[in-house]
């Protein structure tokens, strides 16, 4: 008996439908896993910035950049910029608004990426440079711990742990309501530190706390990267930078040093401060200092 091929055109149909989900899944779990961790950014209202963003693959002892991805930048939903991944995992997503205020801004993979990953988020800070700024160590919004002198660097292992000042949140609340803008500072315990997980960890803390949005400043270990900063935001325009709030003597004396007003929270009536620092016991204390 000859069989015949009369259905084969039938067969080879239903195992094309068959078969082409099943290819669809395979490709989709095919992609590598992946995280976006995203900056925050500085600019003035119609002036063109960039956002900096990491992808890379986080496996259990090493990380791995992703080179050669897209990425779109979103704000309020809308796509607003694009860019691509260099070798390093890094991109720069140029963008420009007349909007002002901290506005959180979202980066996403594109739809051609081989990358699975949630969106990123950040904060752009959009200032007229006429604003007056306080400059806060991260720091002096935690209360103190046990050691003699307190540290400007953070334990980014314990970060979430750590509880806030009484009425930090809300005399900051206050002094940025209807007059100050709030720059956050995080020293780095060492130039090994990821700033782009301590830029997530920071923001993660202060929104948890109900601190008011502001730019999160991540600056490398050393005693005069601060005071260096501050120079190069003079020089960019900043020059309503005229105080700072901080636990350590170093926060203080790079205010102090070039002529700027600097109060310091101490721990204790034991603690000593640069000469010409204001003292403050509490925030309610910093607010009429400022």
């Amino acid at each position: 008996m000859r069989l015949t091929n009369k259905l084969l055109p039938g067969a080879v149909l239903f195992c094309l439908v068959a078969v082409s989900p099943i290819a669809h899944l395979s490709e989709a779990g095919n992609k590598t896993s992946g995280t976006i961790l995203v900056q925050d950014a500085l600019t003035t209202p119609g002036q063109p910035t960039r956002i900096e963003v990491r992808l890379s693959n986080h496996g259990l002892l090493t990380t791995k950049a992703l080179g050669g991805e897209p990425l779109d930048l979103l704000v309020n939903g809308e796509i607003v910029g694009t860019g691509m991944t260099g070798g390093d995992g890094r991109a720069f997503l140029p963008y420009r608004t007349k909007t002002q205020g901290v506005i959180p801004i979202h980066v996403r993979v594109g739809t051609q990426s081989r990358v699975s990953t949630k969106e990123g988020v950040a904060n752009l800070a959009v200032w007229e440079q006429r604003n007056p700024i306080v400059v806060i160590e991260l720091t002096a919004l935690m209360k103190p711990v046990t050691a003699k002198s307190p540290s400007p660097d953070i334990d980014l292992q314990s970060l979430s742990q750590q509880k806030p000042l009484p009425d930090a949140a809300g005399e900051i609340a206050k002094l940025t309501q209807f007059y100050y803008r709030v720059i956050y500072v995080v020293s780095l315990p060492s130039s090994a530190t990821d700033r782009f997980r301590a830029t997530v960890e920071a923001r993660a803390w202060l929104k948890v706390n109900d601190f008011p949005p502001g730019y999160i400043l991540m600056l490398p270990p050393g005693e005069e990267t601060l005071g260096a900063k501050i120079d190069e935001l003079h020089q960019e325009g900043w020059k309503t930078i005229k105080v700072g709030v901080g636990r350590s003597k170093a926060f203080a004396e790079a205010f102090l040093k070039r002529r700027l007003e600097a109060v310091m929270l101490l721990k204790s009536t034991t603690d000593s401060a640069p000469r010409r620092a204001k003292i403050a016991k509490d925030w309610k204390e910093v607010r009429k200092q400022l």
